[in-house]
């Protein structure tokens, strides 16, 4: 039998799919008188039967195998011609064939089922263990019913990438109406923010107090802008094959690193933000996405975190594993949101975040997937949210 990630499980599925399949055998035995009918998938190295109909005990069931270079199939696929054997006996071509020896056979006819862009797919054959009347009439027979199998299987194609088609379309019309909604709503309030602050210092003659205050929402405002653009900017790789990069892999001290993103963060947060980052030695990874994942974290921490109590960030090396943690007293993430949380264009409430359009997550997951690590949450009343890296600590 094929392999669970056999590709030729596919096309074993694809004839099971067309209802007339038995219908056709038992059409085939009946011109025939042949006990054994079925059809094959056959390419260059293999030759697997997709659907059988067995009265002689030949054993050949869907997904079974067989030596491809011990069939006649082989060579109908060669010449792309029909191969009928009323009498292997009587034929000098095939009367020490590997089929008769293998198989008893004593007729045979194979018939080519050749898509309709030219492209050969397998045979339409039957075998018995005794001579058998193989008729003109029989073998337009089974030449017409190749036919249909070949327009059947072309027709299920063109569906399937109908299908596929539709889904892109939506896919991608979903997408568009995401990305006007982040160039419509969440770029625009920082870009406005910054432009009003810019507006009241240059119109206003302010105090050196109130002009340090709209300095810092400023700043928070183009801290925002330029993570939504930084994941906008990655997500939009991902979806065009990339992925997530990780490119610098290097032995790394990631202790300045992790803190120099909090220092920045802690400039534009609206609560307290602790750390404890004990990383002394150096680890191989990519510092620029390992600090854009923790920024990450912070950012969706400093939204959704309760203003009243400090967000607290741990970094430690325990048992070859570099974990990494950011906390916030924020109210519990509901079950049904957290089951999608990393999935892009999802976010834990409805208020705009450093996230943007909920990216954030969604990126920071995929850094850690790339590191071959994982992002995890846990979310309760008693101890807030918890995102956890957890990823393998290699020094070299």
């Amino acid at each position: 039998m094929l392999a669970p990630d056999d590709p030729f499980r596919d096309d074993v599925r694809q004839i099971s799919r067309i209802s007339e399949i038995p219908l056709i055998l038992d059409a085939c035995r009946a011109a025939t008188g042949m006990g054994f009918t079925a059809i094959a998938r056959v390419t260059e190295d293999r030759c697997v039967t997709c659907a059988s109909l067995d009265e002689v005990d030949f054993d050949l069931l869907p997904g079974d195998e067989l030596d491809v270079g011990a069939t006649i199939c082989q060579q109908v696929r060669g010449g792309r011609a029909t191969i009928s054997v009323p009498d292997v006996e009587a034929s000098e071509a095939y009367r020490d064939h590997e089929v008769p020896k293998r198989y008893g056979a004593k007729s045979y006819i194979s018939v080519p089922i050749i898509r309709t862009d030219n492209r050969f797919w397998g045979t339409l054959c039957a075998i018995d263990k005794a001579p058998s009347e193989i008729t003109k009439e029989a073998e337009k027979l089974f030449e017409l019913f190749a036919q249909l199998i070949a327009l059947e299987l072309d027709r299920q194609e063109e569906l399937e990438m109908g299908r596929a088609t539709l889904a892109s379309e939506r896919d991608t019309a979903r997408l568009r109406e995401e990305f006007i909604a982040i160039v419509g709503h969440d770029l625009r309030n920082p870009i406005a923010a910054v432009s009003a602050g810019l507006r009241m210092m240059a119109e206003r003659d302010l105090s050196s107090e109130r002009t340090s205050d709209l300095i810092l929402e400023m700043q928070r405002a183009l801290t925002r802008a330029n993570q939504i653009i930084t994941n906008l900017m990655d997500f939009a790789r991902g979806r065009l094959g990339a992925g997530i990069e990780v490119r610098n892999l290097r032995p790394v001290n990631l202790g300045p690193v992790f803190s120099d993103v909090v220092n920045e963060i802690k400039q534009v947060a609206t609560q307290p933000l602790e750390s404890d980052i004990d990383l002394p030695n150096p680890i191989v990874a990519d510092p620029l996405r390992l600090g854009q994942l923790l920024s990450n974290l912070l950012g969706n921490a400093v939204t959704h975190g309760d203003r009243s109590q400090p967000i607290q960030v741990r970094g430690f090396e325990r048992s070859g594993e570099l974990f990494l943690s950011v906390n916030n007293r924020g109210a519990p993430i509901p079950d049904a949101v957290r089951a999608s949380l990393f999935q892009p264009f999802s976010r834990p409430g409805k208020q705009s975040s450093l996230q943007g359009l909920g990216l954030g997550l969604y990126i920071a997951a995929e850094i850690a997937r790339a590191h071959d690590g994982e992002l995890t949450v846990e979310s309760t009343a008693s101890a807030g949210t918890t995102f956890t890296l957890r990823m393998p600590f290699q020094a070299q």
